[in-house]
């Protein structure tokens, strides 16, 4: 009787599990990440970007989370190499789950913003270069991926610069910065729709059966941003101006506008990121299932069963609201102060950078890009607005974040092969 038959039920129960754990990390770490700039720039309280998360990430990861997982048709171990041994590739699934989750648990506590991607990519490189073999990886793919690192950050924190610099000359620096405000942020909110909605159709639908070539997408994401638009436009109407005498130039007024913007970019950063990060979770619990379910026969396109997605959103929803809120204080108060308008700039800017990164298939992180982005709008407003000691931290932290899922996984996985066999 082989090992996958006699076994099978504990793999998928261990899987389960493992899965969910790895979905919590998601949401206690990236999804963190997601709401930093709405909850550091006081546009929205903590309450409720928990609430915008559950709602927009579960929804996201449930009819947009996938059916057919990359990790199985081999984006970084080659599966035909697992044929003969198909326990090997369950072992390695298992051990990467609990080695990316254990890692997303520690860096959490520490309110360490880290790549869930990379957490996952450096576990299965892991258990592949040492359990199967160096020739078992695409390094090709491995060093692509090691590049995003330091191409996501500085193409989200160049155009957070930008946008943010476009923001103080049109409005701030203007005769009537709310006036100027009502005029403009219409078009900033048109431009997040337009943005968030090419994110969520080139990046996200794809696996619903909805696979829109690139101009259908921009057609709907320029619809889309439009009525965005007008139910702004709507919102914005409702901020009537202030007067503070210690208000000399009316900038909280504008402030006040930029705040109706953040709420649009909060609920579609979550959905686009549920959308794409449970795809973390659940690739390589559905490789396990996959497996089991066909007594070892390792197929290329494994369909992803319904539960398992509800389970990884579960999962995220349940990490951000038990333990979401250290890596939002991070990133939304701890590398610059945030205002309304410079969160809008950080946030559209991380959105913008996904978009160009699946126009090129660069495969890029989340976390790095909005990061990236919040030290652009920083250094728009000149060096000493950043705490290097924090961006320090950061770094580190995504340095060790690939050798900490390896060496946890080659761990884990040899564990496995001790108690099942290999």
């Amino acid at each position: 009787m082989s090992i996958i038959a006699q076994h099978g039920e504990v793999f998928i129960i261990l899987a389960c599990l493992f899965g969910f754990f790895m979905a919590w990390g998601v949401g206690a770490n990236d999804v963190a990440n997601a709401m930093g700039t709405s909850v550091g720039s006081k546009a929205i309280t903590i309450k409720q970007a928990i609430i915008i998360a559950v709602i927009f990430e579960f929804l996201g990861a449930w009819l947009a989370g996938g059916e057919v997982t990359a990790t199985i048709r081999g984006g970084i171990v080659d599966p035909v190499l697992l044929q003969a041994n198909p326990q090997l590739l369950v072992y390695g699934m298992l051990s990467a789950l609990l080695a990316a989750a254990i890692w997303l648990l520690i860096a959490s506590a520490k309110g360490w913003p880290v790549s869930t991607t990379h957490s996952i990519v450096g576990a299965i490189v892991g258990f592949g270069a040492v359990g199967l073999g160096m020739e078992a990886v695409a390094w090709d793919r491995v060093g692509t991926i090691a590049s995003s690192w330091v191409v996501s950050p500085l193409l989200s924190g160049t155009i957070a610069f930008v946008l943010f610099k476009s923001v103080q000359h049109l409005i701030f620096e203007a005769r009537d910065p709310f006036a100027a405000a009502k005029r403009t942020v219409p078009f900033y909110i048109f431009l997040v729709g337009f943005i968030v909605s090419m994110v969520t159709l080139t990046k996200g639908l794809t696996h619903v059966g909805l696979n829109f070539t690139f101009g259908q997408s921009l057609l709907l994401s320029v619809l889309l941003g439009m009525g965005i638009m007008g139910i702004g436009i709507v919102m914005e109407n409702r901020v009537k101006g202030e007067h503070r005498p210690d208000d000399q130039f009316g900038y909280d007024n504008v402030e006040r506008v930029f705040g109706v913007l953040m709420i649009f970019t909060a609920c579609a950063m979550a959905f686009a990121h549920g959308s794409n990060d449970v795809a973390n979770a659940v690739g390589p619990l559905a490789a396990v299932i996959s497996v089991v379910r066909s007594d070892g026969v390792i197929d290329a396109s494994a369909l992803v069963p319904w539960w398992v997605l509800v389970l990884g959103g579960g999962g995220i929803v349940a990490g951000l609201v038990t333990y979401g809120h250290k890596v939002i204080a991070t990133v939304g108060t701890g590398i610059t102060e945030l205002t309304p308008s410079r969160g809008f700039a950080a946030t559209l800017a991380a959105a913008t950078t996904v978009v160009l990164a699946s126009g090129t298939g660069l495969p890029i992180s989340t976390t790095h890009t909005l990061v990236g982005a919040v030290l652009g709008v920083g250094l728009a407003r000149g060096m000493t607005a950043l705490n290097m000691r924090v961006i320090g931290t950061i770094v580190m932290s995504w340095l060790i974040t690939l050798p900490a899922g390896a060496g946890l996984a080659i761990m884990f996985f040899f564990l496995f092969k001790s108690i099942f066999g290999g």
